[in-house]
């Protein structure tokens, strides 16, 4: 990943060198993201210090993509329970279908 190229990101007054194969407007809306979510955990804790902010906002954008996560993980399980019966439906219009010829 050494040959990957510099994307220079913001977060909280803060400028980081990112290297990434990533697009690097991509790396941009990233930092963007995460800076807005140090702001406002910045504002629900106005105590905490710098590193108290990014272990905070970690946790928070941890519990979005957790959340994220199971309710995909319940669309999929839905989609296969659908699946499912459809396919029992199938097979008994098939059953009776074999019956009557």
């Amino acid at each position: 990943m050494s040959d990957a190229p510099v994307v220079h990101v913001e977060i909280q007054g803060q400028r980081y060198p990112i290297r990434s194969h990533l697009e690097p407007r991509y790396v941009q809306d990233l930092a963007a993201y995460v800076d807005r979510k140090m702001r406002a955990a910045a504002e629900a804790s106005p105590s905490s210090d710098y590193v108290g902010l990014a272990v905070l906002t970690a946790l928070n954008i941890a519990d979005e993509f957790f959340r994220v996560r199971d309710q995909h993980s319940d669309d999929a399980a839905s989609i296969t329970s659908r699946a499912e019966e459809l396919e029992r439906m199938v097979d008994q219009a098939l059953q009776l279908a074999s019956q009557d010829e």
